[in-house]
């Protein structure tokens, strides 16, 4: 219970639900019970009024003993009607309080756990796959809510009930009470054995769903990747697997399941037994009446579902343990990347890196070594190098998505680290070597950045990324749904809505992370010429592979296994004749073969 024990604050929070919930638990079951003592009374009457009507026989008394006795029997059938109509108003009352409450709780979990996973840092999700989150908001809240309501509202509705009904059994018959309830500790060790067993299989089961809600999530993301290397059969068979490794993980859970009710039943079932027999006994010996056996075979019915319901209970209660377990494992995990100053700056533009070094921390990879450069406000800075050298990761620094490992970072002078993080990288723009669009309109994805969708400055940003024309053509312009990933743009659509999405907002840094490999040079030049107009004195930073891209920069980085190899102008670079201009003549003589 240690680990159910973080939801004990939504409990206080919504006391007011579980209190009046448990107090209507307990008038529910009172109603319950009362019925017991009608049906003895009745009981009773019967077996007496029929010796009476025997007795009367021939006599005119009979029929009134008759019409008084039918009377009783009515006025007791009606009352045990009224108590079952009462127990049902109370039941549903209980359900009302208790399982709404679940529901709440359940909202503020789930809200919980999606806001601390916003503001985990970059490197969290590097390490976990989407399925694994998808299913602790979803499928493990599930199972801690079928604790918060149903187990906690039976739980409470078992041990009220069994209280009430031994006070009952034994102030009646302390020795048949004790008999009739022999098989209850054997079922309580039943239930407390084999719920270990279900414990240690419902998180097994739980881990593999998570592997599966990851296959099938990923493949329907690559589905084009699939549809193209015609995979389908192949993919189709790896989930064929996996689903038989969780069904197989499933039947055998359901196997101690289906061997643990009907020894439940047969438990049950044998207290019946013993209370007929014991207690015919008892009436044999004037110690009860026949009524008395009548009463305890109802206190036994009334027990029945909730010692069957201990099993399912402690089953709910086993398993959201297993779940909140893993939800707590995400919720204590800590940031690495905290903005430790409250107070909001506007930012100029200014980036200098001193000395910088970083490594992956997953990986252990050194990515940069011992960086050195500065960009000044109004610059186009541009960074070229093959790939893994660096250049991505540049650009994530910037964005603080990870602290260097070595050396220091400086915005207008001042070190990023005690910059408030919200505020700065609300005036940095990012254009993604990866797009990523949203499954929505165009118009909201590239107004994302936005509160309220401005439809004249959205517009506009779509003319100077070069896709207002492309956009235009669609049937319903700017209203047109995109699909998942953007899926139904072609590559060099997607990359200039990105770009249209990053510039709306007016940046005073913009970064482009090789975000122009799909577009055809003249469109890039013009992307880069309506940048040079809307990015006046704000510091853009491009990383490309084609010189043909960042010639026009003020300052070009030449960058490999993750150190500046040289810096300086296309003409600086071009007269040192080192790496730059060797890649320059390497990339001409490319495009002369292909000409």
């Amino acid at each position: 219970m240690k680990h159910l024990a973080y939801l004990n604050k939504f409990l206080y929070k919504y006391r007011w639900h579980l209190i009046p919930g448990i107090i209507f638990v307990t008038i529910s079951n009172i109603f319950g019970i009362i019925p017991a003592q009608i049906i003895r009374i009745a009981f009773n009457l019967v077996t007496e009024n029929i010796s009476t009507y025997q007795l009367l026989n021939g006599f005119e008394q009979q029929p009134m003993v008759y019409s008084i006795f039918g009377s009783s029997l009515l006025l007791f059938g009606t009352l045990v009607l009224v108590l079952a109509l009462l127990r049902g108003l109370f039941v549903f009352f209980m359900r009302q309080t208790i399982i709404l409450m679940s529901r709440h709780i359940e909202y503020d979990l789930k809200n919980e756990i999606y806001a601390h996973y916003q503001a985990l840092s970059l490197a969290f999700f590097r390490r976990h796959n989407t399925g694994d989150l998808m299913n602790r908001v979803t499928e493990d809240v599930t199972r801690v809510r079928m604790y918060l309501g149903p187990a906690i509202m039976y739980a409470c509705n078992t041990v009220t009930l069994f209280i009430i009904a031994i006070y009952f059994m034994v102030s009646v018959n302390p020795k048949l009470a004790l008999l009739s309830l022999l098989p209850m500790p054997v079922l309580a060790l039943m239930i407390y054995y084999v719920n270990n067993i279900i414990e240690s299989r419902s998180e097994r089961i739980q881990k593999r769903l998570s592997t599966l809600s990851s296959f099938v999530q990923e493949n329907f993301s690559g589905i084009r990747v699939i549809k193209s290397y015609v995979r389908e059969g192949f993919v189709r068979e790896s989930f064929a697997k996996e689903s038989d490794g969780y069904k197989s993980q499933s039947m055998d859970l359901v196997m101690v399941q289906a061997l643990f009710f009907p020894l439940m039943l047969l438990l049950v079932g044998l207290s019946t037994i013993i209370t007929l027999y014991v207690g015919g006994v008892e009436v044999i010996k004037g110690n009860i009446t026949a009524g008395n056996i009548a009463e305890f075979i109802v206190y036994l019915g009334l027990l029945t579902f909730p010692v069957m319901s201990l099993g399912w209970v402690s089953s709910l209660v086993q398993r959201a343990a297993a779940s909140q377990k893993r939800i707590n494992e995400f919720l204590h995990e800590e940031p690495e990347i905290k903005s430790i100053n409250k107070q909001k700056q506007d930012i100029k533009g200014k980036i200098e890196f001193k000395n910088v070094s970083f490594d992956y921390p997953d990986t252990g990879i050194k990515a940069l070594d011992d960086v050195s450069f500065s960009a000044e406000p109004g610059q186009l800075v541009a960074i070229i190098g093959r790939t893994g050298s660096g250049k991505s990761t540049i650009a994530n620094l910037i964005m603080r998505m990870y602290d260097t490992t070595g050396g220091e970072i400086l915005i207008d002078d001042k070190p990023i680290k005690q910059l408030n993080l919200e505020s700065y990288r609300a005036q940095i723009g990012f254009v993604p070597q990866e797009v990523f669009l949203f499954s929505d309109t165009i118009a909201n994805n590239i107004a994302f950045s936005a509160d309220v969708l401005n439809m004249p400055v959205v517009e506009q940003a779509a003319k100077n990324a070069a896709v207002y024309s492309n956009i235009m053509e669609f049937e319903k312009g700017f209203e047109t749904m995109i699909g998942e990933r953007g899926i139904t743009l072609s590559g060099g659509q997607k990359q200039r809505v990105s770009i249209a999405r990053a510039i709306v907002k007016e940046p005073q840094i913009l970064i482009f992370d090789d975000c122009l490999s799909a577009v055809d040079t003249k469109t890039e030049e013009e992307i880069l010429n309506n940048l040079g107009r809307s990015m006046q004195n704000k510091t853009s930073l491009i990383i490309a592979h084609r010189i043909s891209t960042i010639k026009n920069a003020d300052k070009i980085l030449v960058m490999d296994n993750g150190k500046i190899l040289e810096q300086g102008t296309h003409a600086q670079l071009m007269a040192n004749k080192a790496a730059y201009f060797e890649l320059y003549e390497k990339q001409l003589l490319e495009e002369q073969e292909t000409a």
